[in-house]
């Protein structure tokens, strides 16, 4: 029995100091060492899923302290009550947000505590009791709970708003459905658009075409006497143009988009009918309306067709009627019109065809005021 005694009293000394070193480093790793602490208590509203005595207290990202003790409150299931213990210089104020963060791969938690005023607040304490911080009422929130609470509130909207979601969407059913209908003009406005600001490609210059005035009249029996002066024909506004009509429209060629005339039609016609004049020897008899003129005659032109009529089959018509002033008194008055045929529906063939129109018309008018002007203009009274 004497020499095992030592033995006993050694296991005994081994074992008390293993416990005393476990003891010391437990100790250590929950107080981090020596230093001074100073305790506080984080209140949670919500779970605070993983968070463990000994998890890490980090102030503004800087390790600053430990958990030291979590419960439950027996009056309030929902509350969480964390104790920590931290340096005592760490700036902690009465209006410092707390909260859970969560570090490394796996998602540790540890208490995150920012912010703060800088100078020191006064605490609402109860005696006995340390410093009380209130964390964030979504800081034990994971990821998946956020992201679960957000689903909810949408699934909550787009439940109350159905019969609006619904309306929106058939409208833009039916939007859609009218851009693919009118597909082809909205690539024509498109393209209208990139002409008028610049871009797209070039379009081709048009092709201009001119009226051909008659230069063979049957003999005039009188000579014209006095002046004659031709203002600017008057027309409907459909004629205010340079464009080849085409009535009715819809049926004109491709080349016709292309296609217009040398100057507007009442323009022409009066430059046309001044040269027919001109042709058949009023050259000294003829002239344009300007000031400082004093003619005896005025020849007044109403344009009432000068387009290519495609029904029933495709001609060119040309109508206009004319009246002889003198004196501010209508002397005389008549309406010509002429009709050409034209085989092909093009801009060549239609330019053609008004020409030869307006000839026969042209020479017929002409022969007419040789007629009415070779007799003294009346005076007035």
């Amino acid at each position: 029995m004497e020499t095992r005694a030592p033995y006993a009293l050694i296991g005994l000394f081994v074992l008390a100091s293993i416990a005393t070193v476990f003891g010391f480093v437990y100790w250590l790793h929950n107080t981090s060492g020596l230093s001074e602490r100073t305790v506080y208590q984080v209140r949670f509203e919500n779970s605070v899923s993983g968070l463990l005595t000994g998890a890490a207290v980090l102030f503004n990202g800087i390790r600053v302290g430990e958990v030291t003790e979590l419960r439950l409150n027996p009056e309030n299931p929902r509350q969480v009550t964390a104790t920590i213990a931290v340096d005592r210089g760490t700036p902690v104020r009465a209006d410092t947000q707390a909260g859970l963060d969560f570090q490394g791969l796996t998602g540790v938690p540890v208490i995150a505590l920012q912010g703060g005023s800088p100078a020191p607040t006064a605490w609402t304490t109860t005696p006995g009791q340390p410093p009380v911080l209130v964390a964030d009422p979504l800081a034990g929130q994971s990821m998946t709970q956020a992201a679960r609470v957000a689903l909810q509130r949408l699934e909550t909207v787009m439940a109350e708003n159905a019969e609006p979601l619904r309306s929106t969407i058939a409208n833009l059913n039916t939007f859609s459905g009218a851009l693919a209908r009118n597909s082809d003009r909205l690539d024509g406005i498109i393209a209208g658009l990139e002409r008028l600001t610049g871009g797209g490609a070039a379009s081709a210059p048009p092709t201009v075409y001119d009226l051909i005035a008659p230069r063979k009249f049957p003999a005039l029996d009188k000579t014209p006497r006095g002046q004659l002066a031709v203002p600017e024909p008057t027309a409907v506004i459909m004629f205010e143009t340079r464009k080849i009509i085409v009535r009715p429209s819809g049926s004109e060629g491709p080349t016709f988009a292309n296609a217009q005339w040398s100057d507007s039609v009442p323009k022409l016609l009066q430059a046309k009918i001044i040269e027919s004049l001109e042709n058949a020897n009023f050259l000294r008899a003829v002239s344009r309306a300007t000031e400082g003129i004093a003619a005896d005659y005025q020849l007044l032109i109403d344009i009432r067709s000068f387009q290519i009529s495609m029904l029933p089959d495709p001609i060119a018509d040309v109508e206009f009627s004319a009246k002889i002033v003198a004196n501010g008194r209508i002397i005389n008055a008549k309406v010509f019109h002429a009709t050409v045929p034209t085989k092909a529906i093009d801009a060549p063939m239609a330019a053609a065809a008004l020409s030869e129109a307006f000839g026969k018309a042209a020479t017929e008018l002409v022969v007419w005021a040789s007629g009415v002007t070779s007799n003294p203009a009346p005076s007035s009274r």
